[in-house]
């Protein structure tokens, strides 16, 4: 059993709690606001879904590619790269969205609010090594 495929079982399993509860879950990710990220892969034209943690400040919406610190990026953000055009679930809403990779400074500020307010995404720049984390916003109509 490969750790991908850790990654994508639990994707699987957080993504059907998401939607049996409305956009809650339990576990690890209670309390944490999620939104699923549906993006279309580069490589395969195939739709993916990954639930992912995000931030929002002032009517705007910040997912972060930091894969829980591992040393690579995450597909989703290279798909998100070469097709910004993405559909987000949020609660029960599913919405279009356009995904803007942010650049510095202002990644490292939205990163560091981030990394202030959940401890673990401070663990996770510090595991990720020299890889920086990305930030993403993603913007609704």
């Amino acid at each position: 059993m490969s750790d991908e495929w850790d990654m994508e079982a639990m994707n699987r399993q957080v993504t059907e709690e998401f939607r049996a509860n409305g956009g809650k879950v339990g576990g690890m990710f209670e309390g944490v606001p999620l939104v699923i990220l549906h993006t279309t892969g580069r490589k395969t034209g195939k739709e993916h879904d990954n639930p992912l943690a995000y931030r929002e400040e002032d009517g705007r919406m910040f997912i972060f590619a930091s894969m829980a610190g591992a040393p690579t990026n995450q597909g989703w953000y290279y798909n998100v790269k070469d097709d910004p055009t993405v559909e987000i679930e949020i609660g029960t809403e599913r919405k279009k969205a356009q995904a803007r990779i942010l650049s510095e400074p202002e990644r490292s500020e939205v990163y560091g609010r981030q990394a202030a307010e959940v401890p673990q995404f401070a663990e996770y720049d510090v595991q990720s090594g020299d890889r920086v984390i990305p930030v993403v916003e993603l913007i609704t109509d």
